[in-house]
């Protein structure tokens, strides 16, 4: 599930607080059938949740340790993109 850059884009989005398929769709800057698709297969992973807000659906990581682990995975490829020293 990581490994695709739009879903891997739409969980950095998530690991900074709960958003609609709309401000993803506008951060991610890609169709907005792209991403519902990709929020489909986050889901059925159970990597998000969602719940309703009047007439929007609201996605969030499922808990606090997926956003541990989305920020250390873009910490992570930032310190090799950037030759940064890794945390030791």
């Amino acid at each position: 599930m990581l490994a695709e850059p739009t879903r891997l884009h739409l969980l950095w989005q998530l690991a900074q607080g709960p958003k609609s398929v709309t401000d993803l769709t506008t951060a991610a800057d890609v169709p907005r059938t792209v991403v519902s698709q990709h929020l489909a297969k986050l889901r059925l992973s159970g990597l998000v949740d969602t719940r309703k807000n009047g007439r929007h659906v609201i996605y969030s990581l499922h808990d606090g340790h997926l956003v541990r682990l989305i920020q250390e995975t873009i910490n992570h490829a930032d310190h090799r993109v950037t030759g940064e020293p890794v945390h030791t």
